[in-house]
């Protein structure tokens, strides 16, 4: 059976759910808050050690400036309701993308979270917030050149926002939507990718199992027989 140490996630269909069943997108965001918690602990269960979570994608800035706020705003609450919790559960959570086009009160509440939540080792929740993969590896690309060193597969590694991270064996997106996205576009070079139709807030945890479940009875051949 495959082992499994990093699941990626891209949640999309909160909006769509929320204008069906409350009429407002926003309404979708927070009920898929529900989802992200047991996703989260059903990981713990199931030992996985790093759970990636595209939030916020570069592209999203093109929506209403008052859905932005309310996002924002949500994983600000979150963050302070839920930063005990995260520390009692040995859960670390770590932030990747362009945090510096963020929210001053945000990017302080994040740093802080990193800070006390670093030594947490059961699982490594990765918030991926303005994050866009093309932007992420001219990030890398100008590290290296500004380090002088040769641009190799291992270098661009090692100069990702996911350095120190291994890369997901799943990924997973809801929505019934086939596409990344600008999602992890290195990282997912040999990665296996479920797609589900059920919007996110629908997506529970006997389907995150059924998932996990398939993988580990897929033959990976990474290029051989």
């Amino acid at each position: 059976m495959n082992p499994i140490k990093h699941v990626a996630i891209i949640m999309d269909g909160n909006g769509r759910w929320g204008i069906k069943h409350k009429g407002s997108r926003n309404s979708g965001h927070r009920a898929g808050l529900n989802t992200v918690e047991a996703v989260i602990e059903e990981s713990i269960k199931e030992k996985i050690k790093y759970l990636t979570l595209y939030t916020f994608s570069t592209e999203n800035w093109k929506r209403p400036k008052k859905e932005i706020n309310f996002l924002f705003n949500l994983l600000e609450s979150f963050l302070k309701k839920k930063l005990n919790y995260l520390i009692k559960k040995k859960i670390s959570i770590k932030f990747i993308g362009g945090l510096n086009k963020l929210p001053i009160t945000l990017t302080k509440l994040i740093k802080m979270s990193e800070k006390k939540t670093s030594q947490n080792s059961i699982i490594q929740v990765n918030i991926a917030l303005n994050y866009g993969s093309k932007g992420e590896l001219i990030n890398a690309i100008r590290l290296i050149r500004k380090k002088n060193i040769a641009v190799s597969e291992k270098n661009i590694d090692k100069n990702l926002f996911t350095r120190n991270i291994p890369n997901p064996e799943i990924l997973i997106r809801t929505g019934n939507t086939h596409r990344l996205s600008n999602f992890m576009l290195w990282q997912l070079a040999y990665t296996e990718i479920f797609f589900e139709k059920k919007l996110w807030p629908d997506f529970k945890k006997k389907d995150f199992t059924k998932l996990l479940i398939k993988f580990k009875n897929i033959k990976r051949n990474f290029g051989s027989i």
